[in-house]
């Protein structure tokens, strides 16, 4: 299936805007497949792959502005690196490119913001664009097919996901869930200093697999995991949301005095990678946990559709010590926007201390009928 994705023509769109761009995003979610359509577009384009040794030792050996207009070509305008994060001091040899010849349009893709981000950070500012690339959108699937296809395929993303390769590989979807999770959860994530032990990788995933949803707490993933203290569980999972694997959804707290106040929750950027952790694809009748599944997906979906309409929103889960809660907030503008999450059709009363603590709000429950509103 060739899949339009969404971000393809914001990205055409900044060409020739005077920024570096750089794309990040996990492996396997098509960045190199988008990229290699727009270059396709250029006669006067150059791609790079640093992933390949021979390309890495060039770029990192180049000390001038020539050499490197040298290895791009001189005829080159549009030059593309791959996989950027592989190449040591990238951050000055593209401000050295973009400074000596601002005419050359250059793109940057990485499948790690860590690298990326502490390499480009200083020596670009002022002088980069960024974009996030996520596993297919419900929006992107539903031009490609129609909405009602999607709307009957709802079971197979919230078990299956929906990295490119396995909606492109019905039938094949769990084979296709282990390659993934067993070359970038774990082969990537080992390239990193202070990663030493898989082991503990694995086990992690697992345990923030099965509480998707759940407040977590450093000491007791420590405590479950074994042998390890919770300071290494902050900075693993620190690694893990910069790898694109996880990301946190803070508490909210402003008012009032019970409020959670620095509680995390963990989601994963992908169903079917969550459920590759645990071993899990059973259908969702025979299944305790599609509450959290229906969550993880409405979650990333949300964020996918935020992001790719560059609409900047904070986003949080509110909680309070008594056990009042609200699933999800979203902060634009002094405004919140809070949505509860139900798989089955029915009524939700928002926390009254919230309400009135925060006058300025909205109220929603999302549920199989309206769920497309919310994330398309």
């Amino acid at each position: 299936m060739n899949i339009t994705r969404h971000l393809y023509q914001s990205i055409q769109n900044q060409l020739d805007k005077g920024k570096v761009i750089v794309l990040l995003g996990p492996r396997q979610v098509g960045k190199t497949t988008m990229l290699k359509a727009l270059i396709q577009n250029s006669d006067k384009g150059q791609w790079l792959n640093a992933d390949e040794g021979d390309i890495k030792e060039a770029i990192e050996q180049a000390g001038t502005s020539t050499q490197l207009r040298n290895i791009i070509g001189k005829l080159t305008q549009l030059i593309i690196i791959d996989e950027a994060q592989q190449i040591d001091g990238i951050g000055h040899k593209i401000k050295l490119l973009y400074d000596t010849y601002p005419d050359i349009q250059i793109i940057l893709s990485g499948s790690s913001s860590l690298d990326l981000h502490n390499a480009l950070d200083e020596p670009l500012t002022g002088r980069k664009v960024e974009y996030h690339l996520f596993p297919l959108s419900q929006t992107e699937l539903t031009d490609h097919t129609s909405l009602i296809e999607e709307k009957r395929n709802l079971e197979t993303r919230l078990i299956y996901g929906s990295y490119p390769e396995v909606i492109n590989n019905p039938g094949r979807e769990r084979e296709v869930l282990l390659e993934l999770s067993n070359s970038y959860l774990y082969k990537d994530i080992l390239t990193f200093d202070g990663i030493k032990k898989s082991s503990f990788v694995q086990k992690l995933l697992i345990a923030l697999a099965m509480q998707l949803g759940s407040e977590v707490r450093y000491h007791e993933l420590a405590r479950t995991i074994g042998n390890i203290d919770p300071a290494t569980v902050e900075k693993y999972l620190d690694i893990l949301e910069k790898m694109f694997v996880i990301y946190q959804l803070p508490a909210f707290s402003r008012n009032l005095r019970n409020e959670l106040k620095k509680g995390k929750k963990y989601y994963f950027y992908d169903n079917g990678i969550r459920n590759i952790l645990i071993n899990n694809f059973h259908y969702l009748e025979f299944r305790q946990d599609k509450g959290a599944l229906w969550e993880n997906h409405l979650l990333i979906e949300r964020w996918k559709r935020n992001s790719y309409a560059q609409r900047h929103v904070l986003r949080y889960f509110w909680r309070t010590h008594d056990q009042a809660e609200i699933d999800y907030i979203e902060e634009v503008d002094g405004t919140l926007h809070a949505f509860e999450f139900k798989w089955q059709k029915g009524k939700k009363r928002f926390p009254k201390s919230f309400l009135e603590a925060y006058p300025e709000h909205t109220t929603q429950v999302i549920n199989r009928d309206n769920y497309l509103d919310f994330i398309t």
